[in-house]
């Protein structure tokens, strides 16, 4: 019989080191609060408890010690506890129009899976890019930046992601949480609708931001095709590089089971469509058109934001008639309650709070004011500064909070400096369209399906390391022999 100080240096069981090391990264999140409370004394109570919250999230995230939707709550506790910002401000951001916008998407493609159009889209998209790993990684990432240069990124990548997913299920991957194809293609669409913005003005507001500032140093009207004749250049080299990093991952196989003549033939075999999917794919399509053509209606109908036209089509589906007789409509409501990803919204509406959190206490100010009184006197180390901040302001906080806060500081730091701060503005813009490590803004969405925050962090670091050090290396490059680059 062994005993009992042998019983007490056995060693434990697998479960039991699992549960150690989730205890551990339960207690650390809080620890990190703490600390940051503790030692941070020379900031504000607000900007202490802002960026402790910022770790304790980020810790949670990765390690996982609790669901991830659960992390999405701390701002309001924390909030509710220690009343950082007024709460309307942080529990508002649950149900915001991008929330809304989700839930509204989310409808419509569970109106797909119920009349069978899921299968058809996943089928023909099999048939278009073909079973090779490396082909469908291209043509996801590559379709969602030019659509995402276009539409809101939310849209693009709220629409993919599901057509995505219902391939990979297709094809046998339908553990989606543990299959690492599935990650590489939801991390390509995730990226790829997130720095696709940068190729036009009309990417997301942040650019709008950066426009504004144009037309007030410069005192006329901002042409739109200045912007794309500026920035595609980098947005072709930054994709080049993002898709590099991303066949750097490894995978276990490099096809999906299955040639391309065989989904051919599979989707030769397939009936007619149904009057359901033809309803069900034109709705899809017309929320799709109507958030395109905003600008056309907007004088007549100026509160129906891209958000109110998914949600409003998205309940239509719900009251639409079925052709079928066992389902009364295309989406019944018990259907749409029990196959909603809540724990998706949550999770984009508590990044968003974050970034509201650390924007509203005065963080991400006080972080730019040591910023601003760095020396920099222009060169490729200003430029590097000035993209670094940029993009962790974007991952913590918002690309339109980045832009808001980052912008007025590379302006007044140039003009201090005496430099032309028309090329910085525009190597800044390249910087608060790239995003890549945390599940904020878009990226919730693709863990809303199953991608792990892990894999999201452990690859987004290194595609982040990577872009910063490139959008600074090709913005100075273009500002010493590109004399149209530091043009308007």
């Amino acid at each position: 019989m062994p005993t009992r100080r042998a019983h007490i240096h056995a060693p434990l069981p697998p479960h039991h080191k699992l549960h150690g090391k989730k205890a551990f990264s339960f207690v650390l999140g809080p620890l990190l609060f703490a600390a940051s409370l503790a030692l941070l004394a020379g900031f504000a109570f607000p900007v202490r408890a802002a960026v402790g919250l910022l770790l304790w999230m980020c810790v949670w995230w990765v390690l996982l010690p609790v669901p991830v939707a659960v992390t999405a709550f701390l701002p309001i506790i924390v909030n509710a506890c220690l009343n950082l910002v007024p709460m309307g401000t942080v529990t508002g951001k649950y149900f915001s129009e991008i929330t809304i916008l989700l839930l509204g998407a989310d409808l419509l493609s569970l109106s797909w899976e119920k009349c069978g159009l899921d299968k058809r889209l996943a089928m023909r998209a099999l048939c278009v890019i073909g079973p090779r790993i490396s082909q469908q990684i291209i043509v996801w990432f590559m379709l969602a930046t030019v659509l995402s240069a276009l539409l809101p990124n939310a849209v693009v990548c709220a629409v993919m992601i599901p057509i995505a997913v219902s391939m990979l299920k297709f094809v046998g991957e339908t553990d989606i949480p543990q299959s690492r194809i599935a990650a590489v293609i939801m991390v390509a669409i995730a990226w790829g609708s997130g720095i696709g913005g940068l190729g036009t003005p009309l990417g997301g507001a942040m650019n709008l931001v950066a426009v504004d500032y144009f037309e007030q140093l410069t005192g006329q009207e901002y042409a739109y095709a200045s912007w794309s004749l500026h920035l595609l250049p980098m947005l072709a080299v930054i994709c080049i590089l993002n898709l590099a990093l991303i066949f750097t991952i490894k995978l276990d196989k490099k096809t999906l089971p299955g040639s391309k003549d065989f989904f051919l033939a599979e989707y030769a075999k397939l009936p007619p469509m149904s009057r359901d999917e033809k309803i069900g794919l034109f709705i899809f399509c017309l929320a799709t058109v109507l958030a395109f053509l905003r600008p056309l209606y907007a004088g007549w109908l100026p509160g129906l934001k891209p958000a109110y036209v998914f949600l409003l089509l998205g309940m239509l589906v719900i009251i639409t008639p079925s052709c079928k007789e066992e389902r009364p409509t295309l989406l019944s409501w018990k259907e749409a309650e029990q196959g909603v990803l809540w724990g998706l919204l949550f999770i984009f509406a508590g990044g968003t709070a974050l970034g509201t959190i650390i924007t509203d206490t005065g963080a991400a100010t006080a972080i730019a004011e040591i910023v601003s009184h760095l020396n920099l006197t222009g060169g490729f180390i200003t430029i590097l500064v000035f993209t670094a901040f940029t993009i962790m302001l974007a991952e913590t906080a918002s690309n339109t909070a980045a832009a808001a806060i980052a912008l007025p500081i590379v302006i007044s730091v140039t003009q201090a400096a005496g430099l032309d701060p028309i090329p910085y503005i525009y190597i800044t813009s390249a910087a608060f369209n790239a995003a890549y490590m945390l599940p904020t803004s878009i990226r919730a969405i693709p863990i809303g399906y199953g991608l792990s925050p892990g894999f999201l962090f452990q690859h987004g670091v290194k595609q982040t390391v990577a872009t910063i050090i490139l959008i600074a290396a090709v913005g100075w490059l273009f500002m010493e022999v590109w004399p149209y680059f530091s043009q308007v």
